[in-house]
């Protein structure tokens, strides 16, 4: 049998097809179908389909990988926010979250975070770290109040 009257696989077809896409057209025409195809798709799902998307997206991924990975892209965002954004912007946002966090808890759920975070702290930190934090504390107080 000739190679002419060999049959091509749909795989085949459509590696080779999208190998000669790729050979003829660039990253913007790549871009623009990329946008098009997000319109379409907005026009058509509603806001649950995105949040199952997210979901299954989400979990995929934290099967996939470890504690590392989430600290590694957490530090990446962080230094990216920082870079483009000032001081104002951090107390602005530090400020909502403050207000929506108080808007939702109440007493008990302060004093358990505040049991929590003490506990923490005393289990990685030794009585010299305390003594030092407790004359910084003193002084700012004598400061504040005149008793320089």
């Amino acid at each position: 049998m000739a190679d002419k009257d060999k049959k091509m696989t749909v795989e085949e077809a459509g590696r080779k097809g999208g190998e000669a896409t790729a050979d003829s057209h660039d990253k913007e025409f790549y871009q623009e179908i990329g946008k098009k195809g997000g319109e379409t798709t907005s026009e058509k799902h509603g806001k649950e389909f995105y949040q199952e998307i997210g979901k299954k997206g989400g979990e995929t991924t934290s099967e996939k990988h470890g504690k590392e990975f989430y600290q590694e892209i957490g530090k990446k965002g962080g230094e990216a926010t920082a870079d483009s954004h000032d001081k104002d912007f951090y107390q602005e946002i530090g400020k909502k979250g403050g207000e929506s966090t108080a808007d939702n808890h109440d007493k008990e759920f302060y004093q358990e975070i505040g049991k929590k975070g003490g506990e923490a702290t005393a289990d990685s930190h030794d009585k010299d770290f305390y003594q030092e934090i407790g004359e910084k504390g003193g002084n700012a107080r004598a400061k504040n109040n005149g008793e320089d």
